[in-house]
């Protein structure tokens, strides 16, 4: 019953006779509580409410299920606590409960769940810490807390999650140093530690997660030097440490990172010499003290000799002044004559970009938003990580083949990213419809509705986006996929 417009309350008696094992209703228009006789089935093993608008109590709507293996009640409007119930299904494997009411502190009880791969808690109103008993979950693959109020350290028992290949603790109030510990997560592929309190070194240790590909440790307290460590990471393409204290040089190593795609350094007190590579010459490195090094298209500034004679200088003057002036007039007159036709692009664009249709779907004129949405959805399955080739602190990447376009790639900005900037989408579509570059990636189309906001890319193979896992890891990825999914 996934995608069919349901709408109203789902009806009583749904499980009888304790058989009902999968229960699935993503992606409808459903509302009220969750019906009694669902609560207490038993029976349940794969279960999805995701995507409606279900209210009620989370801790007293659900109970203890002794054969459940996966439940998503994520996008929704539950409020309450978590509950310690959760902690009681000995046989779980992923338990995601994202997006909605829920506030408390997060139960150590899910610590007992031993089997546990994969939690995402993310964008609720949770306090208090991160439970030292998740130590306990050693076989787990993915960690969202992001979103939250959680405050405290990052706990020492943290260094036995060996296995994690996701990590998300953004926009929170955390403290304190990054734990050395994270050196150990070898199978770490994106690690996002953004907008909280960490001060103190980015540990160098950080550079035997030779895996990772994403690193936003951005808006937090850090100080020191970048890591020269940093530089293992081969298979790094998003790099963000922008508004932090940080000092010293950019280490000459990062030289060797031909993967990177994207860099954010901002806001720092960074200085000296720009590594000779092609993402730091498009990189973001505003608000530093004193960076200089080559910019794409131009040579690097020579500094005048101190030995030019007084004679020589007049005469430069001089000449400067017969041939030059006349020249900067003309190019004046150029740039506003350009400036003028711009700027009547820039307003034809726009009024392109922004055509809604009677549904509220939001989509350039080319594509039809509403059934582009459709089709990636279909072809994604409802964005499964199988489809994920990369993941940013603002959104995730799917390679998509549709009928028509062919492989696509499509970027799906995270929901915390959408209600924090809710202008920041059209203006990147803005931007993509004005720039055409033979290194940017084309802009088919995008689509927007309440849950989703895409950009629709050309696709354009990468070899550093394709080693993003070990041959190992991915295995126990696709193992781990195979069980939970529906």
């Amino acid at each position: 019953m996934t995608e069919n417009q349901l709408s109203g309350h789902l009806p009583e008696h749904l499980c009888q006779g304790g058989k009902l094992e999968n229960f699935m209703v993503t992606s409808n228009k459903l509302t009220g509580p969750i019906p009694r006789s669902l609560s207490n089935c038993s029976s349940f093993k794969r279960v999805r409410f995701n995507y409606n608008s279900f209210i009620g109590n989370l801790s007293e709507a659900f109970g203890i299920y002794s054969e459940l293996q996966f439940m998503d009640l994520s996008d929704n409007d539950f409020h309450g606590e978590l509950g310690s119930n959760w902690g009681k299904c000995e046989n779980l494997i992923d338990l995601r409960v994202a997006r909605n009411n829920i506030s408390g502190s997060i139960p150590p009880e899910i610590g007992n769940v031993q089997g546990l791969l994969g939690l995402d808690i993310s964008s609720n109103h949770l306090i208090g810490q991160i439970p030292k008993e998740f130590g306990r979950l050693t076989p787990l693959v993915k960690l969202f807390v992001q979103n939250n109020n959680i405050s405290g350290n990052i706990p020492e028992e943290f260094g036995s999650l060996t296995k994690l290949e996701s990590l998300d603790l953004s926009d929170n109030n955390l403290n304190g140093s990054i734990p050395t510990c994270i050196g150990d997560f070898v199978h770490l592929f994106q690690l996002n530690l953004s907008n909280n309190k960490f001060g103190q070194k980015i540990p160098k240790e950080m550079g035997r997660i030779t895996h990772l590909t994403v690193l936003d440790l951005s808006h937090n307290l850090l100080d020191g030097e970048i890591p020269a460590q940093l530089a293992s990471l081969l298979d790094l393409s998003n790099l963000n440490l922008s508004h932090n204290g940080l000092y010293g040089r950019i280490p000459k190593e990062f030289e060797s990172l031909t993967g990177l795609l994207d860099v954010v350094l901002s806001f720092n007190d960074l200085e000296g010499p720009i590594p000779n590579n092609k993402a730091f010459m498009i990189a973001s490195l505003e608000g530093n003290k004193g960076l200089y090094g080559n910019v794409i298209g131009f040579q690097p500034c020579k500094k005048p000799s101190s030995v030019v004679k007084k004679h020589s200088i007049a005469k430069g003057r001089k000449l400067i002044f017969i041939t030059v002036l006349p020249v900067m007039g003309a190019l004046v007159l150029l740039c506003v004559f350009i400036g003028v036709l711009f700027m009547c692009n820039k307003r034809r664009r726009v009024k392109d970009v922004e055509r809604r249709d009677g549904d509220g779907w939001l989509s350039v004129s080319m594509l039809d938003g509403k059934a582009l949405y459709r089709d990636i959805l279909n072809a994604t399955e409802e964005f499964d990580a199988k489809f994920c080739i990369g993941q940013g602190g603002h959104g995730s990447v799917y390679k998509v083949n549709l009928p028509l376009l062919g492989d696509i790639a499509v970027k799906r900005l995270h929901s915390s990213y959408q209600n924090t900037h809710p202008k920041s989408f059209i203006n990147e579509v803005r931007a993509l419809t004005e720039i055409k570059h033979r290194n940017i990636v084309n802009l088919y189309g995008y689509c927007s509705k309440a849950q989703h906001s895409l950009l629709v890319y050309e696709y354009v193979e990468r070899g550093s986006l394709s080693s993003i896992l070990s041959n190992e890891a991915e295995s126990k990825k696709l193992d781990w996929l195979k069980r939970v999914n529906i």
